[in-house]
């Protein structure tokens, strides 16, 4: 099998960024500090997904019996694959409070029969699927692994919602925002009123979203909350906190899910799939826990883009995400992108709120900040649309198990790439893309303190 080189690039470029000289290093860069070149980065497959039906509670599964109901489901479908030939694993999961359980990984991995073989986990707030993805991916980039599971889950349905909030609320400043009665809703409502403010973004750009992702999951056998809706039903759902409707918000849920990851040495020697899919651009960006701490400054360009695009812009603020370009940037850098929606035949993005994809449109160059809210509008996310983004149904209406969100996303990227939804989805190939070449994962946490993207391109 052909090995794509990855392009070379120029070297560190600098920037004035929130009153200080920021430099943004370019990939080799931040590999040589390593002490490895990307010539010596193995490449990396997708072989395999499994995920479990994403639920509001499953009281006949513990988090033991899911992992392995998504495990099985990712083997049945590489009959060239054994235990044997698996080195080892990475778990995640966000929150010991939902299983009452510390160490709930290593019962994971005994309960899989991957004991006593290597494996740790991965915690970082909702972008935890997404980290333990990009954790297996190092695992076999760096040679340590020929073959590496990554799994997820959550058992969120062990609690009450009012406890799951408070649970959530944790991934905050618990000596700052926590006290004084924060929650996430309540932090999102303001992030997109000042999104409003700045832009002009309206609730009707945001209904939109929650029509397009639950309706796309009509299609959806795995998803927990797909229904046809309108954009009066999303305005006229329960007021959470203003302008945040109940159908403007993602559901807490029990689910689980599992990707297949390996080196192209295990790939050939196993034979373990003629449909790979090759993992070409991994990029992560973190930002402050409180946004009262978020200068503004320069906007961090994407390669089409110029400065003269932002010239009044006060960037990131609390509107925008500054971790989420800098994932974003990394991603498309590594893979060889320079613009995104000409590049990019799909992408699944975190949209545990209706006004988190409208901001999240913008971080990842899908349009220019401040037109995200004219994307949705203008149908541009739409399976028939420029690029379409969650063609699955996203988070809100597919469900949100914390640690194995990241990791449905890439399974189900994973089928659109390899050209098997109607296979996974029932016989149902409404979702499938025509041909889809090179799809985008993005994974976010907090206000946007974690972020994760990975590129995912058809190896075959």
């Amino acid at each position: 099998m052909a090995v794509r080189s990855i392009r070379s690039r120029s070297p560190v470029r600098s920037e004035e960024v929130f009153g200080q000289e920021l430099l943004l290093p370019r990939l080799p860069e931040i590999y040589e500090r390593g002490g490895i070149s990307l010539q010596s980065v193995q490449p990396v497959y997708m072989v395999s997904g499994g995920i479990t039906k994403f639920a509001k509670a499953s009281p006949d599964k513990d988090f033991r019996y899911m992992v392995k109901e998504a495990f099985d489901y990712a083997m049945n479908d590489v009959p060239g694959l054994s235990l044997e030939k698996i080195d080892g694993s990475v778990a995640s999961y966000y929150s010991d409070h939902f299983t009452r359980q510390l160490m709930a990984g290593i019962m994971v991995q005994d309960y899989l029969g991957l004991c006593p073989k290597p494996s740790r986990r991965h915690e970082g707030g909702g972008a935890t699927g997404g980290l333990c993805f990009q954790a297996a991916y190092d695992e076999i980039a760096s040679g340590r692994m020929d073959v590496c599971v990554a799994y997820g889950f959550e058992t969120m349905s062990h609690v009450n919602t009012w406890k799951g909030n408070e649970f959530i609320a944790l991934a905050s400043d618990t000596n700052f925002d926590y006290p004084v009665g924060g929650f996430y809703t309540g932090y999102y409502a303001m992030m997109v009123r000042r999104h409003m403010h700045e832009f002009g973004t309206t609730v009707e750009q945001m209904a939109m979203v929650s029509v397009k992702n639950h309706g796309n999951a009509l299609h959806n056998p795995w998803s927990q909350y797909p229904m046809a809706i309108t954009v009066e039903d999303v305005r006229k759902s329960e007021m959470v906190a203003e302008p945040l409707t109940r159908l403007d918000i993602c559901v807490m849920s029990d689910g689980a899910a599992v990707g297949i990851l390996c080196s192209e040495k295990a790939l050939e020697k196993f034979k373990l799939t003629d449909k790979p899919v090759r993992v070409t651009g991994v990029g992560c960006g973190t930002d402050s826990m409180r946004l009262a701490d978020r200068p503004h400054g320069q906007v961090i360009l994407l390669p089409h883009e110029s400065e003269s695009d932002y010239k009044n812009l006060k960037y990131p603020g609390v509107h925008s995400f500054r971790g989420g370009r800098m994932a974003a940037k990394l991603a498309y850098e590594m893979a060889g992108i320079k613009n995104p929606v000409e590049e990019l035949d799909f992408v699944e993005l975190h949209d545990a709120y209706t006004s988190s994809e409208i901001q999240t449109y913008e971080d990842l160059g899908l349009c220019k900040y401040g037109e995200g809210g004219q994307f949705i509008e203008r149908g541009h996310s739409a399976l028939e649309g420029k690029i379409p983004v969650n063609p699955s149904g996203g988070l809100l209406a597919c469900g949100h198990p914390v640690g194995a969100t990241g990791l449905m996303q890439a399974v189900v990227a994973f089928w659109q790439l390899q050209g098997t939804v109607g296979k996974h989805f029932g016989g149902d190939d409404f979702l499938q893309l025509k041909n889809p070449r090179r799809g985008l994962i993005h994974s976010h946490a907090g206000t946007g303190t974690y972020i994760t993207c990975t590129v995912l391109e058809r190896g075959f």
